[in-house]
């Protein structure tokens, strides 16, 4: 086979419909919009367009609010943890912090900080720094002879105060 007898499969490469190219081509005059009508116009807006009445979206109550600086966290759990001392790609007796999750492959990237959560088994004695962490998940740790240190500052309730 040589570059020029290269091909596409049969019908992946489809020719552009030209429209309003006159009455030869079957798509001229109207183009294809038919006759009159909004649709036959530019700036359609179909979507939310009730014929005048109220639309849906402007009918129903609004709900919820999204916090424009909430902090973003890359979640492990302790099973994840376990499978990557198991096999061997995070070091069990050496310090494990949020780089060297992100190193092993635990974790994409760090976000706003790494937080703990308790599901699965943990058997290894780590050392973790973390930036957030579950009780249960200091817990478990704990248990299984090793130490959790969270860094971010502990959030106070109402009832503390």
């Amino acid at each position: 086979m040589k570059l020029h007898e290269l091909r596409d499969n049969e019908g992946a490469n489809r020719k552009k419909k030209r429209v309003a190219r006159g009455p030869g081509s079957g798509k001229g005059k109207t183009a294809g919009r038919g006759i009159k009508g909004q649709t036959s116009r530019s700036g359609v807006a179909l979507g939310g367009y009730e014929g005048g009445q109220m639309p849906l979206y402007r009918r129903l109550p609004k709900r919820g609010f999204s916090k424009p600086n909430r902090k973003s966290f890359a979640v492990i759990n302790l099973g994840q943890l376990q499978s990557f001392v198991d096999a061997g790609k995070l070091d069990a007796k050496a310090d494990v912090t949020e780089d060297s999750l992100v190193e092993a492959g635990i974790v994409r990237r760090k976000l706003d900080g790494v937080r703990l959560l308790a599901k699965g088994e943990l058997k290894a004695g780590l050392t973790l720094t973390v930036t957030g962490a579950s009780k249960a998940a200091i817990e478990a740790v704990e248990k299984a002879g090793g130490k959790v240190t969270v860094t971010a500052p502990e959030r106070e309730t109402a009832a503390a105060e």
